[in-house]
């Protein structure tokens, strides 16, 4: 049942026979919660009181105006914003607004939203039932390492959209259907567990999460506004995030001697559900293994050093603010953008080789020449394509990237994974 959360005077709640609370400081109310029945009780009750005040000031009034001009000290007309301004109005509370003028004196004739804050009551214990399952009541010791590996060097793995819970085939009329749920997910991570064991050469490892780790919350992006074909209950999609991580963080974690987790949080589906998970992520993975460091970053764009080496780490757009983001190929505003980021966190003085990486785009273009001071790389889908990338442009291809690099020198040798396009 939902429930919503109402300021009320402390006559509204015995009328309605709540527990009365002292009202809050300042305000002649509290705030309580209450049933869709009780919402509807109040606001018939406010209203029927609204007409008799109105009734009462035409019969009574003594003369005094309730003028809310919108006229300037200079004579000319105040706009929306200043005109709320000017009296004290709310301007995010207002739904609609007219400007009248058939008066002598003109004023705007405003429609405010209901101030009524919706809230689901949600159980959240199954978030401690799920972590609990995956921490071990013993610490595991870490297995001897046969092969000593040079320390000048570290490996790199970098994935992105991964886009737990999307449907790619929701209708069942995709163009290349698919599947894509929990056992292709942790197929396909097992698979990428192997091909890095297979192709180590450091006894470190650089884990990169480059955003969009889920696909949305209750079916929709961070922005709203349209609904997403998924597969996955937010339980679900919570369960196999975590699953996901913890295990391919295990397999890898008998095989290196330091393992470094950075998973991008802000981004344009998974958003603060990306960080809820990757908090889970991160409270397991560095109880099990010593070896083992976590970093979830809020930011936008964010960074870190190996070496003589600065990454330069974003999904390439945001939660809110960024509509388009950062594009495939550069132009010169971003240009702009990065070296700014650059400068003003110091990175050229504290590194001598810096790459800028990003995710979003679902494409693998990696540009060293468009700057001299920075490479721009972005890294393909972990997760095959939409069921509206199917229709609106191919059927695309998914995989990660994996590097082994000199700490101290710009060499590195690189090779993409690619998964086979559609499981199912």
């Amino acid at each position: 049942m939902k429930r919503n959360r109402k300021r009320l005077t402390q006559e509204e709640a015995k009328g309605l026979g709540l527990e009365v609370k002292p009202n809050d400081e300042g305000r002649s109310t509290s705030r309580y919660m209450i049933t869709e029945a009780q919402l509807e009780t109040i606001l018939d009750s406010r209203e029927v009181k609204g007409k008799k005040a109105t009734k009462k000031s035409k019969k009574s009034d003594d003369g005094n105006k309730f003028d809310l001009a919108a006229w300037t000290a200079d004579g000319r007309i105040m706009d929306i914003d200043e005109f709320c301004a000017h009296h004290g109005l709310n301007r995010g509370d207002i739904k609609t607004w007219r400007l009248c003028t058939h008066t002598k004196v003109p004023t705007y004739n405003i429609s405010f939203k209901e101030n009524v804050e919706i809230v689901q009551e949600i159980n959240y214990d199954f978030i401690d039932q799920i972590v609990a399952k995956h921490v071990a009541t013993e610490i595991p010791e870490p297995t001897p390492r046969k092969e000593v590996l040079s320390t000048d060097t570290f490996d790199r793995v970098v994935l992105t959209d991964v886009h737990i819970g999307m449907d790619t085939n929701k209708s069942g009329n995709g163009l290349y259907g698919g599947v894509w749920n929990k056992s292709v997910l942790l197929d396909r991570m097992y698979e990428m567990a192997g091909y890095i064991i297979q192709n180590k050469k450091s006894n470190m490892l650089v884990i990169d999460d480059l955003g969009d780790y889920l696909d949305g919350w209750d079916a929709q992006t961070t922005r709203k506004g349209h609904a997403l074909p998924q597969n996955m209950s937010n339980k679900e999609a919570f369960e196999a995030g975590i699953e996901f991580k913890v295990k391919l963080v295990g397999v890898l974690a008998e095989h290196y001697g330091t393992i470094l987790v950075n998973n991008i949080c802000e981004d344009n589906h998974s958003g603060d559900f990306g960080y809820v998970v990757n908090s889970a992520v991160k409270s397991i993975l560095e109880l099990q293994y010593p070896n083992v460091v976590v970093d979830n970053h809020e930011k936008f764009i964010n960074h870190y050093y190996v070496g003589e080496h600065a990454f330069v780490i974003s999904h390439g757009k945001d939660s809110k603010n960024l509509k388009f983001g950062f594009k495939p190929h550069l132009d010169p505003k971003q240009v702009e953008k990065i070296d700014q980021y650059c400068k003003v966190n110091g990175i050229y003085k504290s590194s001598s080789f810096i790459e800028f990486s990003k995710g979003d785009s679902h494409q693998m273009i990696m540009d060293y020449a468009t700057s001299d001071d920075f490479d721009y790389c972005n890294y393909p889908a972990f997760s095959p394509s939409s069921e509206w990338v199917q229709t609106n442009f191919k059927r695309g291809r998914s995989g990660f990237v994996f590097s082994t690099i000199e700490k101290e020198r710009n060499i590195k040798t690189s090779s993409t994974y690619w998964f086979n396009a559609f499981e199912g």
